[in-house]
Parts: C-alpha cells; sequence; structure tokens
C-alpha cells in the first residue's frame, strides 16, 4: 500500500480532501491531507504576508517531522506550485507526483505569471487588505447544492502573495516521476495544455475543477494509477 499527501488548492483546506481520503483509507493507504498556513481550519493565522513560500515551508516540514516517504505527493490547482516546490526541496521523500487541474511554473514564475489578464484583473479588483476572497462556487465547477453546501462554508479568503511570489526550483522535481489528472470540459485555464508542456501523462475526469468533491470515486481511481498506466490509457482517454 502506499503513503498519499493530499494538498489542496486555494480558498480551501486539507478538509476538501475527505471524500477521496476516506476512499483511499478504505482501500489500505496512509493518507495525510494537511492545510496550508492561513487558510481553512488555520485561518486564524492569516496575513497578507503569507506567501508561497510559507506554504512549501508548511508541507516540507510535514513530510519530515511525519518521516513520510516514497509518498504519492497531490497537488490541486494553486497546489500544484506548492508540492513542485516542496518536493524539489525534499526528492528522497517522494515516489511520485500527481497533478489534479493544478497550476505549474518554471524556476522564477508565479501562479501570476501564469494566469491569464482576466483572472489577474480579477485578483487585484476583489483583493482586501491583501486578501482574495473565495470566488463563486460555480467557478470552481461546483453546481450540485449538496457539493455547494459541503464547500461554502468551509471556504476562506487566501492571501494574495501565495498567487504572486515566484517559485524556486533547481530541476530536481523535473526528475520526479510526475502525471496530472485534467478535468474536462474545464473552465478556461489551460491544465492539460501545461501537462503538455511538461510532458505529463495525462488522465482526463469528466467533471468540474473541484474533483475530490465532485467526481471522488474516479479521482480516487486516477490517483491509484502509477504514471505507466497514464502512458497506456493515451494521453485524452478518461481514466
Amino acid at each position: 500500500m502506499a503513503t498519499y499527501v493530499l494538498v489542496h488548492g486555494a480558498w480551501q483546506g486539507g478538509w476538501s480532501w475527505r471524500r477521496v481520503a476516506d476512499r483511499l483509507r478504505a482501500a489500505g493507504h496512509d493518507v495525510f491531507t494537511p492545510t496550508l498556513s492561513g487558510i481553512g481550519e488555520r485561518a486564524h493565522q492569516a496575513t497578507p504576508k503569507i506567501g508561497l513560500r510559507a506554504h512549501v515551508t508548511d508541507l516540507v516540514a510535514m513530510l519530515r517531522y511525519e518521516d513520510l516517504r516514497d509518498v504519492v505527493l497531490v497537488g490541486h490547482s494553486y497546489g500544484g506550485f506548492v508540492v513542485r516546490e516542496a518536493a524539489d526541496q525534499a526528492p528522497e521523500r517522494i515516489a511520485r507526483i500527481v497533478m489534479v487541474d493544478a497550476w505549474a511554473g518554471r524556476d522564477g514564475e508565479s501562479l501570476d505569471d501564469r494566469a491569464t489578464r482576466f483572472f489577474r484583473d480579477w485578483l487585484d479588483s476583489v483583493t482586501v487588505d491583501g486578501m482574495v476572497p473565495p470566488p463563486p462556487l460555480e467557478s470552481l465547477g461546483v453546481s450540485e447544492p449538496t457539493d455547494q453546501a459541503f464547500l461554502r462554508p468551509r471556504l476562506t479568503p487566501q492571501p494574495r502573495l501565495t498567487f504572486a511570489e515566484p517559485t524556486r526550483l533547481t530541476g530536481t522535481v523535473d526528475l520526479i516521476p510526475t502525471s496530472a489528472v485534467v478535468c474536462v470540459p474545464g473552465g478556461g485555464i489551460p491544465f492539460g495544455q501545461w501537462a503538455e508542456e511538461f510532458g505529463w501523462p495525462t488522465l482526463e475526469i469528466e467533471t468540474g475543477h473541484n474533483a475530490m468533491v465532485t467526481a471522488p470515486d474516479a479521482l480516487t481511481e486516477a490517483l491509484q494509477k502509477p504514471p505507466a498506466s497514464a502512458v497506456g490509457l493515451g494521453k485524452n482517454e478518461k481514466p
């Protein structure tokens, strides 16, 4: 059995992985779902000074203090930036990476650098005191009332700096086996194109951006497929 570390995206927390974590544990895996500083149940720690670097430090510290090895490290959305930089710092602890509808950049790039002008303008227009409030749930691909009821009361503002601070990579992360799960038809952010740019084998799931909430069975199955399986299925086939 494997050890999974599931890293959430912006405005969310480890709680967002609950449905997938339950299924992975039922299959016999060890699962960790850390919440990053200033978000979710750690919102009381929120400050505009929290950036990507702080979140990477959170994750690397958890890997080391829990002494986790051979980890399947999973990043959703903004969490893609976090898991890649953390893996670059602690590659000896990572077996493989799975990017779930995830943002990714090269050394020196920030999420802002990868975002469209429209998205950056939206971020700047809604930011108050350095914090970005949660977007409408529909923009996260969540439309079912029960799923919205699960998410809405738990979403918290995200420090704007987490999107603006550039990632620091040595290139070591690119030596770690990585695959991508892309939600289709997608909401305008080119997650599939980025996976192709980085050369990651890709699986597609027909669901909204928050697949861990809207399609936990399909995502759980996808997370258990090693990169070789993704290659065998073909870049644009569903798991």
